[in-house]
Parts: structure tokens; sequence; C-alpha cells
């Protein structure tokens, strides 16, 4: 379900972030389906309370997801419209950065290298 790695230098609570939204895109978190309470993914990962609750907090902030006092935290009706729409918004930063690197001379090999590393967890060589 949850996939974290210890040696990212991404701190533990955007992890898990990623993770919810990840599975809301993909469609494994529905709308409106109840996610586990932070004692319950604190336990599961073996990771500090305080850690879930602030990915759950910036998560509701971000409007992904919604808390109801005594029930738990659901998944927003509209989080997966969100997630493509965020999505969407990276692409086209991507799109505009790579423009630049073409304009500044970057060769189309390199790029396509950069992004394979990206794509594959590897450092810059």
């Amino acid at each position: 379900m949850f996939t974290l790695d210890f040696s990212d230098r991404r701190p533990i609570y955007e992890q898990i972030k990623d993770n919810i939204k990840e599975m809301i895109l993909r469609g494994i978190l529905k709308e409106n389906e109840k996610i586990p309470s932070v004692r319950e993914l604190a336990v599961m990962l073996t990771i500090n309370p305080n850690t879930i609750q602030k990915a759950y907090r910036d998560l509701e902030n971000e409007g992904y997801i919604h808390t109801v006092k005594g029930r738990g935290s659901f998944v927003t009706s509209h989080a997966h419209n969100l997630t493509k729409l965020k999505v969407l918004e990276v692409k086209k930063e991507f799109e505009k950065s790579a423009k630049t690197l073409k304009e500044l001379g970057e060769e189309e090999e390199s790029l396509i290298l950069m992004v394979r590393n990206i794509y594959h967890g590897e450092e810059e060589k």
C-alpha cells in the first residue's frame, strides 16, 4: 500500500502525501473512502504518528481529504480532479524547462537520459 524510502531526500511526510495522491489518481482510493487513521498508519509504517498527522493536515489543506471528528479521514469527492490538475501543471512546468534547456543548447539525448535517470531515481552523472 505505502512505499517509503528512508534514503530519499524528501521528508517522510511528503512521501506519505505522494503515496496517497498516487493512490487517488490510480483509483485505488476512491472518493469518500475512509483512509487509515493516524494511529493505524503509524503502526503499519512504524513511524511517529506526528509524521502521519503532518501529512494528513497538508492533504486536508490541499483539498485531498477531509476529516470528520470521531469518524476519521476520507478522500474528498474532488480529490481525483485535483491530482489530475496537479499532474497537468507539473507537465507544463516540465515542458517549459525542457524547452529552455533546448534553447540553451542541451542535446536531445542528454535530456532523455536526464528524464530516464530521474524516473529511475538515479543521480545525474
